[in-house]
């Protein structure tokens, strides 16, 4: 059997079918990270950015994303998010490059694992970010984006060695 689920018997793909699965605590911690120019960052922690409040619209949209993620993965199923947190930290060590540090962890009871909705969650996170200080600097770079860890489901739990 091919380590690939989503094939049907035409081999085109399909969703899977998870009713059989055992209910189980799933977790999913995803990182990401948005690289930004000093003028951008000072901006950001002085509330200076003219659309608001960066973080706390980037924490929203990244706790929206995580419930949307089936609406976007076509192949992800709708499951019943139990929390997100998402969680901010700022690396200033070089003077150069201002580095703002994404963590998401997403929490689910279910059938599949919440991977995705971690991922899409650190993305969409970055993204609004991106979005809300595009007007002082087009530059910033986004990422890497991972999957930290997963816990719960028939595969078992999931550790990244750091990266």
């Amino acid at each position: 059997m091919s380590e690939f689920t989503h094939f049907n018997e035409q081999g085109r793909a399909k969703m899977v079918d998870i009713s059989a699965k055992e209910e189980t605590v799933r977790t999913a911690q995803a990182k990401t990270s948005i690289q930004v120019t000093k003028e951008v960052y000072e901006k950001m922690i002085n509330h200076e950015i003219g659309k608001g409040d960066v973080l706390s619209v980037a924490q929203v949209a990244g706790v929206m994303a995580a419930k949307q993620t089936s609406q976007v993965i076509p192949m992800c199923h709708p499951i019943s998010i139990k929390g997100v947190n998402i969680e901010f930290e700022w690396d200033v060590s070089d003077t150069n490059h201002y580095t703002l540090l994404i963590s998401v962890t997403v929490k689910t009871k279910g059938s599949t694992g919440v991977e995705m909705e971690a991922l899409t969650s650190a993305s969409i996170t970055a993204l609004t970010v991106y979005d809300m200080c595009k007007a002082v600097d087009k530059g910033m770079i986004i990422g890497p984006t991972y999957l930290v860890e997963k816990t719960g489901g028939k595969s078992g739990d999931f550790l990244r060695n750091e990266i």
